[in-house]
């Protein structure tokens, strides 16, 4: 073991196969989870909690006015804002120009494919499950598909998670990785909890988002760590990794 690195640093920089492994493992969980709530949701044994969860967020004498201030609801839709095609669509090309222009194509490549990837599975299962958005409560914002799972959280794990373990890769200083993982998981969290919030989706639809998209995101990371290895992948940061030796 290299002479400053803690056990998780090893792992990372000289045994990649472990963090493959764990990363199927995960995978595999969340798609187990989706599974599962899929199930729950077409047999219809979500609508209680579903419900309930809606109606807990709204005020009580008037179902069409969310819980809090009205500055909190207007905040809710800033933060929706950032699971949107708009935004992903802006931070994906930001992202892909500037691995580009550091001479990582395939790297770049990589990003696109993935969330490109991400949004043909999002829409795919929402076009196969069709559940119809909630009508329970009054939408407190614009909806232009259904309902099942909700393509915010899905888009936001599947960018977030991914763009995060991308940058926590340019840096050998595990407070730094931590600090990137922790501020992707935030903001896909965040997200969703927000598309609840303003009435547009089930508690169900954002869980299945969340599980679904996580294991896109895993799956991808594990494609990249094993084309890595191989040659096929440029490392994030070729300095950091000699550094780490």
């Amino acid at each position: 073991m290299a002479r400053g690195l803690g056990l998780l640093d090893w792992a990372w920089c000289n045994k990649p196969e472990l963090w493959v492994l764990g990363g199927i493992f995960f995978a595999a969980a969340m798609v187990l989870a989706f599974g599962h709530i899929a199930d729950e949701v077409v047999e219809g044994d979500a609508a209680k909690f579903d419900q309930a969860i809606l109606l807990a967020l709204r005020n009580p004498a008037d179902p069409s006015d969310p819980l809090g201030p009205a500055w909190l609801e207007e905040a809710a839709r800033d933060v929706t804002s950032l699971g949107s095609y708009v935004v992903l669509g802006f931070v994906l090309c930001a992202v892909i120009a500037y691995l580009l222009m550091t001479q990582k194509r395939a790297a770049a490549l990589w990003v696109a494919a993935s969330v490109g990837g991400g949004v043909v599975l999002s829409n795919a299962l929402k076009l196969a499950f069709e559940r119809p958005r909630p009508d329970l409560v009054p939408h407190a914002a614009r909806v232009f598909t259904t309902s099942f799972p909700s393509g915010h959280a899905t888009l936001a794990a599947v960018s977030y998670l991914t763009l995060g373990a991308l940058l926590a890769s340019l840096h050998t200083s595990r407070r730094l990785r931590l600090y990137f993982i922790l501020l992707a998981v935030i903001l896909t969290l965040a997200i969703g909890v927000s598309r609840v919030y303003l009435g547009v989706h089930y508690p169900t639809d954002v869980l299945a988002g969340w599980c679904i998209g996580a294991a896109w995101a895993a799956l991808c990371w594990i494609i990249a760590l094993w084309l890595q290895n191989r040659g096929k992948i440029e490392p994030p940061n070729e300095d950091a990794m000699a550094e780490r030796a």
